[in-house]
């Protein structure tokens, strides 16, 4: 069961943190906790975790195709490693990787993949990842998620630890808008109904939740009833909710911080298409590639903002 907090506030808890934390907290509890770094540990908050625990935080280098390797060598001679490096490169820079080494041998490695989309600010273009999604979502077993707030990834993390498979957990690495109230339970392929309507349906992930929110705020002034969906978990989606609430409300407007092609607007549309067809409007980004800003202007000119979700959601009604 989720619990929801007032709208406008921010996490206390830089994402990275919460991460670090739970490593350092696993590694104390289960020797097999392996946690690997390409040369961010800095970046992830995880320079006093390494000193704590020198064989068990394992920074690689910038190798993200070794690491990988490395990471699969482990989980075969039954260790549990994490991997994280930013979104761009744990995608792009290793998918044959990610295919043969992890998801084709079924090995159990969970890829944490952060900055993702437009969060990686100043880092621009070159590490600002629109496609990673859609790239393993294709993989046959990949287990695809994008986190939304630190409830939540502290939550999931948890539940990984215990999972056997490839996880693929997509985040940013700074304060998130806080959404759910501690204590909320998480349900990998299910997704979360945060705001009930019956006019239409924002099915948004990871930033782009607290924007659908605010999104059916304005739309509420306007006697519209709109439903919220957090869909954190684009493979395998929730078909069953993504058709009833289709059914329901007979409009639908997808919102993510990722192209809107193979990402979360294209997993929404799969299922509709053969289930429930319905007009549907896709927000995120378009035939772009990323730039360097601040995640206001980025947002601004990607399209990725509550206004862009109200007016998609307006062409619809």
């Amino acid at each position: 069961m989720i619990k929801t907090v007032a709208p406008g506030g921010t996490d206390a808890i830089e994402m990275r943190n919460v991460y670090a934390g739970f490593i350092a907290r696993q590694i104390e509890d289960d020797h097999r906790i392996i946690a690997l770094e390409v040369d961010l540990m800095s970046s992830m908050a995880m320079d006093s975790v390494q000193q704590r625990y020198p064989e068990q935080v394992i920074n690689c280098g910038i190798m993200e195709a070794s690491v990988i390797g490395t990471a699969a060598g482990l989980a075969l001679a039954g260790y549990r490693p994490f991997v994280h490096t930013f979104s761009a490169f744990a995608s792009r820079r290793c998918f044959d990787q990610l295919f043969m080494s992890l998801d084709y041998q079924r090995n159990n490695v969970k890829v944490i993949a952060s900055d993702a989309g437009v969060t990686a600010c100043h880092n621009g273009g070159t590490h600002m990842s629109f496609e990673d999604m859609g790239i393993v979502r294709g993989l046959a077993h990949a287990v695809v998620m994008e986190m939304t707030d630190a409830v939540m990834f502290r939550a999931i993390l948890h539940q990984l630890v215990s999972l056997e498979g490839f996880y693929w957990v997509r985040t940013i690495r700074k304060q998130a808008a806080s959404v759910y109230a501690p204590g909320s339970d998480f349900t990998i392929g299910k997704g979360n109904v945060v705001r009930d309507g019956d006019n239409i349906t924002l099915i948004a992930c990871g930033i782009m939740v607290k924007e659908a929110l605010e999104a059916a705020e304005q739309l509420a002034r306007e006697g519209i009833s709109a439903a919220v969906i957090d869909m954190f978990t684009l493979k395998p989606v929730d078909q069953a909710l993504i058709v009833q609430y289709a059914q329901k409300t007979g409009r639908i407007v997808t919102c993510e911080n990722h192209s809107i092609c193979n990402g979360l607007g294209s997993a929404v549309a799969e299922v509709l298409v053969e289930h429930c067809p319905v007009p549907v409007r896709r927000v995120g980004v378009k035939g772009r590639y990323g730039q360097v800003g601040t995640q206001p202007f980025l947002q601004e000119t990607y399209g990725l903002t509550a206004r862009d979700i109200y007016q998609a959601a307006r062409s619809l009604l």
